[in-house]
């Protein structure tokens, strides 16, 4: 489909192109200084070269061109970032003409964008929508508060895989760390669960949050033709529309019954979860912040924190059992932290398995969970090491490039927490050369909490059990390839038998 599609276009927008082109060359010499990149196609450009995996083909094109490099993809440019020095320039010397988001076509359904804190540039209304977030919603105080709840639902989850134990049920990790997440997420902010173990009604919920993530970094041609938009030849939009709604349908219907139960009540309004706590900052005469405001933003919460941190939580335990050894180190730090008492891993533990830790960053080395970053776009014509990045291009920071850089990290493929050991590098974003939840003004605001999660759920699952695949297969012979998306997933999902220890 897409091949007739491109012939259309190449039959038929032909004069377009000449056209670009001789504005192009009356533009006072900015495509000349582009960044170094491939011979662009007539039209199309360099589009059939990203392939099924762009993560991959564009980390092999960089050795070509370089750590700074343009692509041409029908009317748009994509710069394409791949080292930590080309990152510091993009994120910290110039970050303010960076801070914008590239907004895909997918994300524009419902006027998301224009209200969502993901997609809206920096300005008045994302300043308060961020600060919310790091004063009320991931601040110390909300984490410590909330720890109970935390360790509740992973009770749950210790529960649900000591009855597979006891059956040899296999385990989809991934979608059972996803259950978890979202449990923790909608207690979080409704005091309520979303989803239950082997559940269809809650994997289907689940399964609505990934079809929204795999949209939104799906190729879509329509992303650089604008006048294919309302073909919209691979039906994204359409998707696109369909699954938000019925998302942000679930949303308001426990939005609208805690107002009802809000309106009803003769007590105070006190801050019972992240909805109360929201609204109450609402009703404030002097808030800026709407209802409509809060609807974004939860949905906002459950979309960016469920597939990223059940993708790394999978990834982190496929690689433990495809490296035994490391799977034995983690386990022996644990037991030597917990001791003979016959307890489960808990959040105060976290601080005293540095192994578990890099466990977890070099996991995020080599998969992270979104590749190229939420694009930016440049607000501004900005110079960079003697090119030029023009104004509206989108930028593409290749964290998977990053991660395989051998100047940077040594034997770069192979999973070695132990290099992460005794050195000062965090993801927090100050080291540029590990940045998996971004750098900047645009940086993750819900790392604290993922953070949390990851070392929390890990530890759990390693510290009572030993893992072995479905079927029999031997560790060295598993799939450990990706396949790309806005999160990066395993190519084959990890089923996995617990054994207890």
């Amino acid at each position: 489909m897409d091949y007739i599609i491109i012939f259309f276009l190449l039959s038929v927008f032909t004069w377009l192109y000449y056209f670009t082109c001789k504005l192009g060359r009356q533009k006072s010499g900015v495509a000349t200084r582009l960044p170094p990149g491939p011979s662009p196609l007539p039209i199309i450009g360099n589009i059939l070269e990203l392939g099924n995996k762009p993560h991959h083909s564009l980390a092999a094109l960089s050795k070509t061109y370089g750590p700074l490099m343009s692509l041409k993809l029908g009317s748009t440019t994509m710069i394409v970032v791949s080292s930590c020095e080309i990152a510091q320039e993009f994120f910290s010397k110039h970050d303010i003409s960076f801070s914008s988001r590239y907004v895909p076509c997918s994300m524009r359904v419902l006027d998301i964008h224009n209200i969502s804190m993901i997609w809206l540039p920096v300005g008045d209304q994302w300043r308060k929508l961020r600060r919310i977030c790091k004063e009320h919603l991931f601040s110390i105080r909300q984490l410590d508060s909330s720890r109970f709840l935390r360790k509740k639902k992973v009770q749950e989850l210790l529960h649900f895989v000591h009855g597979c134990c006891t059956s040899g049920k296999p385990i989809n990790v991934g979608e059972t760390a996803a259950t978890t997440t979202l449990n923790v997420l909608s207690n979080y902010i409704f005091s309520t669960d979303l989803a239950q173990y082997d559940s269809p009604s809650s994997q289907e919920f689940k399964n609505m949050v990934w079809a929204v993530m795999e949209i939104a970094g799906a190729p879509n041609l329509a992303e650089y033709f604008p006048m294919l938009r309302p073909l919209d030849p691979h039906g994204l939009l359409r998707r696109s529309k369909f699954y938000n709604k019925k998302l942000s349908a679930i949303f308001e219907q426990h939005i609208s019954e805690r107002l009802r139960a809000r309106s009803t009540s003769s007590s105070d309004a006190s801050t019972k979860d992240l909805t109360d706590l929201l609204l109450n900052i609402s009703e404030d005469q002097n808030s800026s912040i709407s209802l409509n405001d809060i609807r974004q933003l939860l949905y906002d919460l459950f979309l960016a924190g469920t597939d990223t941190t059940s993708n790394t939580l999978e990834w982190a335990m496929a690689e433990l059992m495809h490296n035994p050894e490391k799977m034995l180190k983690a386990q022996a730090e644990i037991k030597k932290v917990i001791g003979n008492d016959d307890r489960t891993f808990e959040e105060s533990d976290i601080s005293g398995v540095p192994y578990l830790h890099a466990v977890i960053k070099e996991t995020l080395r080599l998969h992270p969970p979104v590749t190229f970053l939420v694009p930016h776009k440049a607000i501004t014509d900005v110079e960079i090491k003697g090119h030029m990045v023009p104004k509206d291009a989108q930028i593409m920071c290749n964290l998977w490039a990053m991660g395989q850089d051998p100047n940077v990290w040594s034997d770069p493929q192979r999973f070695e927490p132990e290099r992460f050991l005794d050195v000062e590098i965090d993801f927090k974003g100050r080291d540029f050369e590990f940045i998996p939840f971004g750098a900047g003004r645009r940086m993750c605001p819900g790392l604290p909490l993922a953070d949390v999660m990851l070392h929390l759920m890990l530890g759990t699952l390693i510290h009572k059990f030993d893992w072995k695949i479905e079927g029999g297969m031997r560790a060295q012979d598993m799939d450990m390839t990706d396949k790309f998306g806005f999160t990066l997933k395993k190519n084959l999902p990890l089923m996995a038998i617990p054994i207890k220890l």
